[in-house]
């Protein structure tokens, strides 16, 4: 679970934020990323990228890591902190299916309504189930490209130390670190 690879570099966001088209938005600055890594070292191209954001989990079924992941040809994971609402699913059952989950690593499907599986809502931590309820967070795993939803799981669920799986997570920690030290901005 070490850092082997980091780059970082400012962007200008010429898109505004509209909710469901974040990949229209950030997907070029990514694949330059991916692009620069390849030609610098491609020894340390990863055989997958966790994406802070969803898959297929999502109200077009096609979120940022499925953007990615077609766009890059790398199998791509999305990686939600919280639940896109699509196909019935909800907080509520979401609340209910914490309680499924007893012990960090344990993993529900999400199946919408139409009985379609839209990704897993994954354990990542301990936490405390007791009388009242769950109270952890989970994270919420959905397929971008070229892997199955049990092998995303997996990969998520063998990259976690904490809640959020490292990948994202220190990606998130070091660029919030590079702002801090070259203006935010």
């Amino acid at each position: 679970h070490e850092v082997v690879y980091s780059a970082f570099r400012r962007v200008v966001l010429s898109a505004p934020y509209i909710p469901g088209y974040l990949a229209f938005r950030e997907v070029s600055f990514l694949l330059e990323l991916i692009d620069e890594l390849r030609a610098a070292d491609g020894s340390k191209v990863p055989d997958a990228i966790m994406v802070d954001g969803n898959g297929i989990l999502h109200p077009a079924r096609f979120g940022l890591a499925c953007h990615l992941g077609v766009l890059s040809g790398m199998p791509t994971i999305g990686i939600g902190k919280s639940l896109h609402y699509v196909d019935g699913l909800s907080r509520e059952g979401v609340n209910q299916l914490k309680g499924t989950c007893k012990r960090a690593g344990e993993a529900a499907l999400l199946r919408g309504d139409s009985g379609a599986v839209w990704g897993a809502m994954l354990r990542t931590t301990g936490g405390d189930g007791g009388d009242a309820g769950p109270k952890y967070k989970p994270v919420i795993v959905s397929v971008g490209h070229g892997l199955s939803l049990e092998s995303a799981v997996d990969l998520v669920r063998h990259c976690s130390l904490h809640r959020i799986p490292e990948p994202v997570r220190q990606a998130d920690l070091q660029s919030r670190e590079w702002l801090r030290q070259h203006g935010a901005v």
